[in-house]
Parts: C-alpha cells; structure tokens; sequence
C-alpha cells in the first residue's frame, strides 16, 4: 500500500488540454475490516473542482471508500494519490454522532477546528473567525447555544457539515448527507454544495438520494466493493444499469 501526497499546482478546473484535473486517484485499492475485505481492486478518479456521488447498494462499499479518502481506514494495497497537501474533511452520517452528547452547537462546529490547533488548546482569533463564518453559511448562528440533541435532522446535519467546512479542506467528504431529511432541508444542502465546490472545495457524498446523484458533476457506481461505472450520471445511472446493480447477485 502506498499513499502520495504532492503540494498543488494553482487548480483551474481543468488541465491545459481540456481534461479535468484529478483530485484524487486510487489504484487496485483494496480496503476492508480485520477479517471482512470490501474493496477489491479499485480503479478510480475523482474530479477536481467538483461534486462526485458514491452510489451504489448497501454493503457496495461506499463508507468505506470514504473513509479510505479520509485516512480513517487503511488501505490493505494499491495506491491511493492525493493531488493535494490539505487533510481531507470528513462528515459522517447523523446517526454516527450520538444525541446524547453533551454539545452545543457551537461546541460541535468549533471541533473541526482541533485538526488545526488541538483539542486542548484555546482557540485563536482566527480560529473563532472561521467558526463564525462556516456557522453564518450554514444558516446555525442563532442556534450557536443549542444542544445537538434538541436540533432537527436538517439543523443537525447542517451543524456537521459547518464542521466540515470550518476545517477549511480543499476535500470535502460527506457520508449520506441528505438521508432523512425532508425536501427543503435536502435542497438546502444541495445549494450548499453547489456553493462550495464554486469557492474551491472538491465535494464527494455516498448517497442513496438518485436525485441528488443526477445532480452531480461525477458518479462512481459500486458493487460488491468493486467499481461499476464511472462518468457523468447521464452516462451512468442508466435505468437498465441500476437494475442490473441492484438485482441480487
């Protein structure tokens, strides 16, 4: 297993002869859990400047590939290239985030600050700085004092991805960000999205959401722990693909 990290180039959307610039490329990746291999010889890139969607059906491997882009999960082997010297920003699902802990939301956000400074030490200015904007953009200052267990699905998940945007990554990856949460609450984080790959941020989500997978730039298609498809969705998420995908093996 080998993991290459390079300083970035200035990073216009795409390379000099048109083709779009790689944020992050994996080879023959293998991936998985003592015991229990999920990925198996992945091949795959993920476009900078853009949003992609993981999709595929439970158990295909989606959380597990991002949790490998997020160096939480080790790969076993193959190559994992990021064209970039920024840890990536992780969010994982609600239901990973337990209501009982004793968190504002404030207090929530400011964590994604302690990869920066460390969990013990005080915040700086800047640091403070940086909370209050990703809390302003993602519409939660005035529920700054609230606890995470009195919020709604749509409040909470708002607050986890300010998490994600306060750790100021040029990688954001988001683990079913929409799952649950009615229309509005789920266009508003589409919009966000939108909003932050257009500021610079490179976006991936593992989504169920096949509408929210459409409206993505890129689509990797998984199954078994193995790529189906990659490309625009218009290419992918053909209807005879999905019910090819999603019929038992």
């Amino acid at each position: 297993m080998k993991i290459m990290f390079k300083t970035p180039a200035p990073s216009p959307a795409s390379t000099q002869d048109g083709a779009p610039r790689v944020r992050v490329r994996v080879t023959e990746l293998c991936a998985g859990y003592p015991g229990r291999p999920v990925l198996h010889q992945l091949d795959a890139e993920i476009p900078a400047l853009a949003t992609t969607a993981l999709v595929g059906p439970n158990g295909s491997g989606k959380s597990t590939l991002l949790g490998v882009l997020a160096g939480v999960i080790q790969p076993t082997s193959g190559r994992l290239h990021h064209a970039g010297d920024r840890p990536p920003a992780f969010v994982p699902q609600r239901g990973a985030v337990g209501d009982a802990l004793p968190l504002t939301v404030r207090e929530t956000v400011e964590m994604g600050r302690w990869g920066a400074r460390g969990p013990w030490r005080r915040l700086t200015r800047q640091d403070r700085a940086t909370v209050d904007a990703a809390m302003e953009r993602l519409g939660i200052a005035d529920l700054a004092t609230r606890q995470l267990g009195e919020l709604s699905g749509g409040q909470r998940q708002r607050t986890l991805i300010a998490q994600g945007v306060a750790q100021e990554s040029d990688l954001l990856l988001l683990d079913e960000p929409t799952t649950g949460l009615d229309p509005e609450a789920r266009e508003r984080i589409a919009a966000l999205l939108t909003e932050l790959v257009a500021d610079g941020v490179t976006v991936v989500h593992a989504t169920h959401d096949l509408e929210a997978a459409r409206s993505a730039d890129a689509c990797l298609l998984l199954r078994d722990g193995r790529l189906a498809g990659q490309g625009h969705p218009e290419q992918i998420l053909t209807t005879a693909t999905l019910v090819r995908i999603w019929q038992p093996a």
